[in-house]
């Protein structure tokens, strides 16, 4: 790939600076490195559309499926229109348009109404689209062979999205979303449906730790996979497991009851989990 980066791959890469995902891009080579960074900004360009509450979301609907046919363009050999940014991606590695695709339809799940307390089902499926589809992408990238990849792709995409879910549980109560499921918060005896007020309820954190165990299980499946050393370049996906998992720990110890506390790394926890996962092959 060439190093001309386009404005919104700069943009990104200097948001992403000493972030988690920053750390695990730096452990790839440059190549494969632009293809994430240029995967990354399309998932910034949609998910902006869904989040930023610019316009009606019929406007943004509008927006979601003009970014839909300029990708369908681009990976059919059509003018890629605002897609440019992913030609050398889909040049180079050749990622499935039906994920490019998927990626949006689930910001368009957030454009279509306000999620709050969704059933299982529909979070599994939010998950596979706005996670386990970048997933899918960027095991092309990788190199990895699609059966290995995909399911690494489905694990390790559901983990570290829930593990986001949790973490994010009071911001996006903001914007009056909740993406815990009802069925958790059912059992926990939540039975408000505002998200701050279900948020309030010291019972919120059995219907979080119910989600931490789901977790758990796909970081477990996530680990067996990349054990198996399947072929690829698998640094990047093993640190951010690595890293998602001792968040969620954290937030276990925790716990999700009122008051909470957004959970970070110290960066010299940081830079030991780098380290140890950079070394291996």
């Amino acid at each position: 790939m060439t190093t001309n980066a386009a404005p919104e791959i700069e943009a990104v890469r200097r948001k992403a600076a000493g972030s988690s995902f920053y750390a695990a891009m730096r452990l790839m080579p440059k190549a494969e490195r632009e293809g994430m960074f240029a995967i990354y900004a399309f998932c910034r360009a949609v998910d902006d559309i869904a989040d930023d509450g610019i316009g009606t979301r019929e406007e943004r609907h509008a927006a979601l499926d003009a970014w839909r046919k300029d990708v369908t363009c681009l990976c059919s050999g059509g003018a890629p229109g605002r897609a440019t940014l992913l030609a050398e991606v889909v040049a180079h590695y050749c990622p499935r348009v039906q994920d490019f695709l998927a990626v949006i339809d689930g910001m368009d799940m957030d454009v279509a109404e306000d999620i709050i307390a969704p059933d299982l089902a529909t979070l599994d499926l939010y998950c596979d689209r706005v996670a386990s589809a970048v997933g899918r992408l960027s095991i092309k990238v990788f190199g990895m062979d699609e059966e290995p990849g995909f399911a690494l792709a489905h694990h390790l995409g559901r983990a570290l999205q829930l593990t986001n879910i949790l973490r994010d549980l009071d911001e996006d109560a903001a914007v009056h979303r909740l993406y815990l499921p009802q069925e958790y918060l059912v059992a926990a005896k939540v039975e408000a449906f505002e998200p701050a007020a279900m948020l309030a309820n010291p019972a919120i954190d059995k219907a979080c730790r119910e989600l931490a165990k789901l977790a758990h299980g796909h970081y477990e499946e996530a680990v067996r996979i990349l054990r198996a050393k399947p072929k690829g370049n698998l640094r990047a996906p093993r640190l951010m497991g690595a890293v998602y998992a001792e968040i969620l720990r954290k937030m276990e110890a925790q716990g999700w009851a009122p008051p909470r506390h957004r959970v970070r790394l110290p960066k010299a926890q940081l830079a030991m989990i780098v380290l140890k996962n950079g070394l291996q092959a």
